[in-house]
């Protein structure tokens, strides 16, 4: 009700048109104050052409786009589009080695042994889903866009072991639990800090709405990689050399994708690769970067080496085997 009353104050002064719509209705209203003064409400619906787009623009973008999201958002989604088609390829092709290493179409292959195959890759991930979260939870919330990086990368190098499994089949039991490890490890940093990154774009108090939207994007490109893998997958059946070149293929253009997309995100939050990057430039020429100049100098791949220790609640006898300036009796 705050709102309408703000809109027929505003109107009622500053005698402008306003137009609004809900949802994912068509129709359109139209506000104008007339001659006489009284305010006025026109209503239509679009045209077929605009209502196909108003009605992928509902299904797939946040209410209120763009003005619920950050200006980052659109950039960062594109990317992040491309990368995730590449990564369902990639996928489609681990999954067939995967099923080739557990016996499948092996006459002497037992379900036994690929069932405790199967067990321990499983077991092995959620150790080390719990190890990861436990040693680095607390950093991946500042240093959201290297850790969403990080996780792309770890993602590669485990679709790359699950695709040589099969040419190590006295190891594959040892490779695949490698495998499942590091993609426990993408589970949690992945999904972490895609829940930091959906918080810095949601600007309307609209995380949920943000999240689910995401969601249908990535669920439709997966659609379209799946349509895609049921071509490719006829192809390069039994076709080493062709694997190998679709992976590296698409592994580059995922790679390169998601670089893209963590690097297009500004970030207003400090963390401690920003704050020296800010510190650095005021100390030498007084100024103080914007936000999307220092995003875009922010390492990605690598952490800030710190040159200040900063100790927060200290004892004093810490301070004091630094400093030398006193000493115990023990």
């Amino acid at each position: 009700m705050q709102i309408i009353f703000d809109c027929l104050i505003d109107l009622s002064t500053y005698n402008q048109n306003m137009e609004e719509n809900y949802g994912s209705t068509t129709l359109r209203r139209r506000y104008f104050r007339g001659n006489d003064g009284k305010l006025s409400m026109t209503s239509r619906k679009s045209g077929s052409f605009t209502s196909i787009t108003h009605f992928f623009m509902t299904v797939f973008l946040p209410q209120g786009y763009p003005d619920s999201v950050s200006e980052d958002y659109l950039t960062y989604q594109i990317w992040d589009t491309i990368q995730a088609f590449a990564s369902s390829i990639t996928g489609t092709l681990a999954a067939q080695a995967v099923l080739k290493g557990y016996g499948v179409g092996d006459e002497s292959a037992t379900l036994l042994a690929a069932t405790m195959t199967w067990l321990l890759k499983d077991g092995t991930g959620m150790l080390g889903r719990i190890l990861f979260a436990w040693f680095q939870g607390t950093s991946l919330d500042c240093d959201a866009k290297r850790w969403r990086l990080f996780a792309d990368i770890i993602n590669d190098i485990a679709i790359l072991l699950e695709i040589m499994g099969p040419h190590l089949p006295f190891s594959f039991t040892i490779v695949v639990c490698i495998s499942g490890t590091l993609k426990s490890i993408v589970g949690v940093s992945g999904g972490a800090t895609r829940a930091a990154l959906t918080q810095h774009q949601a600007r309307r108090n609209n995380m949920a709405d943000v999240s689910a939207k995401d969601g249908s994007q990535e669920t439709l490109v997966n659609l379209a990689a799946l349509i895609c893998s049921f071509i490719i997958v006829p192809i390069v059946t039994g076709r080493h050399f062709l694997i190998w070149m679709l992976y590296f293929i698409f592994t580059s253009l995922h790679l390169y994708a998601n670089y893209s997309a963590v690097k297009g995100v500004v970030m207003e939050s400090i963390n401690q690769a920003r704050l020296h990057i800010i510190l650095k430039e005021y100390f030498q020429s007084g100024d103080i970067l914007p936000s999307n100049v220092v995003n875009r100098q922010e390492p990605l791949l690598w952490k800030t080496r710190r040159t200040l220790q900063i100790n927060l609640g200290s004892s004093l006898h810490s301070f004091c085997e630094r400093k030398k300036y006193c000493s115990f009796i023990t």
